[in-house]
């Protein structure tokens, strides 16, 4: 029978070092230092499983994504990819080597101290890329806007109308007189920067609507934007963030991915809880922060609303309506408690994660 062998590997941009624990209760040792190539990772393997050992990896998630772990799987390796911040760490360790790491990944993984995460297929990830390109570009056309506004204000130069970057304000920008030649020449940079960064943004925007009908996860996304407050775009990051729903037991595993738990310090009979813990995915995070905005108004069905659930299940409408009741609700009650509003929206936003998870579980049952 084959003694498994767990191999820990900490992984960098040029190199990859190398720790293994034998199956049992042996010392975890350092095997060494390889490059960062899945070539190099082929002869370690090879090496290691000519001694008839059963190879099982682990290694940090980080900026080098998932290749390692899918070259692996397609040689029918076994593989994970541990969660950085669920990593136990001793609070007397004061020193951090590539070498203790491999080890202690290794030893980690033996033990079973290692939270796996969930890795999205290459269609799922390919989506979630477009995604964040989006939300990239719509970053820097807010920069350039930033900085044509505060080069204006430099100058004295103030819109007084009503509402900025609207056709009235664009027409005004065009018209503008900075008086100096050299002036006006860093106004039209600024123009050309903010129409060239929303050209981006419209592009990318198109290209996931020309891709989201052959996507898989094209009915949870018309699922999740039959919510209020969460629109094709919010549906299409929330569902290529997070992938499949049921890998979360139960709504409050998804709540605690998105880091909307309050945190907590215990101890005896004393009980803290402070702020959201703000761990995992952040950009799904700040999706539901956004929706959750919505439900300071009075719960209703717009005809906007109404057109987005077209594609939806009878009973996913019906959990937008028990949502929009509960939620608006909510938010009613604990203003009148004096809650500020930035406390109060994060809970609803935490609520609203919920009833997302029952509606891609409903769509994927």
């Amino acid at each position: 029978m084959k003694r498994i062998l767990f191999v820990g590997m900490d992984v960098h941009k040029n190199s990859i070092s190398v720790g293994l624990a034998e199956e049992g209760s042996g010392e975890a040792r350092f095997y060494g230092q390889i490059p960062a190539k899945l070539e190099a990772i082929d002869v370690v393997t090879r090496k290691l499983a000519s001694r008839g050992n059963e190879l099982r990896f682990a290694y940090e998630a980080g900026p080098g994504g998932f290749c390692i772990q899918r070259h692996l799987q397609s040689k029918d390796l076994h593989c994970i990819v541990a969660a950085p911040s669920l990593i136990p760490k001793k609070a007397g360790d004061r020193i951090k080597t590539d070498r203790r790491d491999a080890v202690n990944l290794a030893r980690l993984f033996r033990a079973g101290e290692l939270t796996a995460i969930g890795i999205p297929d290459e269609a799922d990830e390919a989506m979630r890329d477009l995604f964040r390109s989006r939300s990239d570009a719509k970053v820097a056309q807010r920069r350039s806007r930033q900085q044509m506004q505060a080069f204006l204000l430099r100058h004295g130069v103030v819109y007084q109308g009503t509402t900025n970057w609207s056709k009235m304000h664009y027409r005004w920008l065009h018209d503008a007189n900075m008086g100096e030649p050299l002036k006006q020449i860093v106004l039209q940079e600024y123009i050309d920067a903010e129409r060239q960064a929303a050209e981006r943004v419209e592009r990318i925007s198109q290209q996931i609507s020309l891709a989201l009908p052959d996507w898989r996860r094209f009915h949870e996304v018309c699922a999740y934007q039959a919510f209020r407050g969460v629109s094709w775009l919010t549906a299409v990051g929330v569902a290529a963030e997070i992938g499949d729903m049921g890998r979360f037991n139960n709504a409050k595993y998804l709540m605690a991915f998105v880091g909307l738990v309050p945190s907590e310090r215990s101890s005896g009979d004393s009980v803290r809880r402070g702020g959201i813990t703000k761990t995992g995915n952040t950009h799904v995070r700040r999706l539901l922060v956004e929706s959750a905005w919505s439900y300071r108004l009075q719960a209703r069905k717009t005809s906007l609303l109404l057109k987005r659930q077209a594609d939806a299940p009878e009973v996913v409408r019906e959990l937008s309506w028990k949502a929009q009741l509960r939620l608006c609700g909510k938010y009613r009650r604990l203003r009148a408690k004096g809650k500020s509003k930035q406390h109060v929206v994060t809970s609803v936003a935490r609520e609203l994660t919920g009833f997302l998870w029952e509606a891609g579980r409903v769509v994927n049952a």
